[in-house]
């Protein structure tokens, strides 16, 4: 059975500017990095990390505070977060879903006995960007939706710019989603978790 193995302990090379984020005194009793479930404590991290980076872009949100306490406190086991020294630097939210397709419902609704997860948010921190940190986020968070046997596939929605880079991880286009958030449109796309051990093995993460 797949599991989350968190990252050994490492000498970190941080970039310029990381200091101010992480703190000015190292505390040696966190690791310096690891991955873990998310809980309702850090929610206004995660928004600030989402916010920053969706608001300047597209002047929206996949979600606000009060929906990422929401999903953190309904289905916590369906989010990861990279934390550096104890602070969070990327993270993905999840919650159920128990249709074949994204409906505007799905963007608030959490379905327990569904057996989709629905990716609502992948974001990093801006500091730690342009670094691979998203797509091995990813990668684990996709290992870890498989060690969960209830759940048998994930599901998201994305502009057309960003659909190669899901393509890479097992997803496929399934077509136009539903949902429109303003003057935006999104392509959605499907992951079997079945195959993605295979595909895991043999991404070189």
């Amino acid at each position: 059975m797949l599991s989350i193995h968190p990252l050994k302990p490492e000498a970190l090379h941080l970039p310029p500017g990381t200091s101010e984020f992480l703190g000015c005194q190292r505390r040696h009793t966190l690791p310096a990095s690891e991955f873990r479930c998310l809980t309702p404590e850090d929610a206004i991290s995660a928004f600030e990390i989402e916010r920053e980076a969706f608001i300047s872009v597209s002047g929206t949100c996949p979600l606000y505070l009060d929906e990422i306490r929401h999903f953190l406190t309904l289905c916590p086991e369906l989010s990861l977060g990279w934390f550096e020294e104890g602070c969070l630097v990327a993270f993905i939210i999840g919650s159920l879903w128990d249709k074949e397709r994204l409906t505007q419902e799905s963007l608030t609704l959490h379905r327990p006995g569904g057996r989709t997860a629905h990716l609502h948010v992948l974001a990093v921190h801006r500091t730690f960007r342009q670094q691979g940190k998203g797509s091995v986020l990813l990668w684990r968070y996709l290992h870890h939706l498989g060690s969960q046997p209830a759940v048998h596939r994930a599901v998201l929605m994305c502009e057309d710019t960003l659909v190669p880079f899901y393509e890479k991880f097992g997803f496929q286009a399934v077509g136009p989603c539903a949902i429109t958030v303003g003057s935006l449109t999104f392509t959605e796309l499907q992951c079997s978790l079945r195959c993605h051990a295979f595909l895991r093995r043999n991404s070189g993460c």
